[in-house]
């Protein structure tokens, strides 16, 4: 079993930042890589960045250049800086992983949410 503990959302007026943690916990031999995604009330889930195994990172235009996604190794653990928050990031936001939990393994596994609420 695999396990995405979230933490961190809540209200922010606009302008301000949150930072969001995920925590993956359980069977996990690799991680190829960690990501958010959100959803918006009566939108389709759409993606909001991730960092891929490498290093590498990649967001939504909507996003670059106010959200930083950042990854802790040692504790299988992926964060998301959001700063300069706008009212249209009023969301869920879902953590995202892709591991494997042996090798030659693919597991995509889903955080339960968080919600974020931009407001003033």
């Amino acid at each position: 079993q695999v396990q995405l503990v979230e933490s961190g959302g809540g209200l922010v007026q606009p302008g301000g930042s949150l930072r969001l943690s995920c925590a993956a916990s359980g069977s996990i031999f690799s991680i190829y890589a960690m990501g958010w995604y959100r959803q918006a009330p009566g939108k389709q889930r759409e993606f909001v960045g991730n960092i891929i195994s490498g290093g590498t990172t990649n967001y939504a235009d909507s996003v670059k250049g106010r959200f930083t996604i950042s990854r802790d190794n040692a504790k299988n653990t992926v964060y998301l800086q959001m700063n300069g928050l706008k009212i249209e990031d009023t969301a869920v936001y879902y953590c995202n992983v892709l591991l494997a939990r042996y090798e030659g393994d693919r597991y995509d596994v889903w955080g339960q949410g968080t919600q974020v609420t931009v407001s003033s």
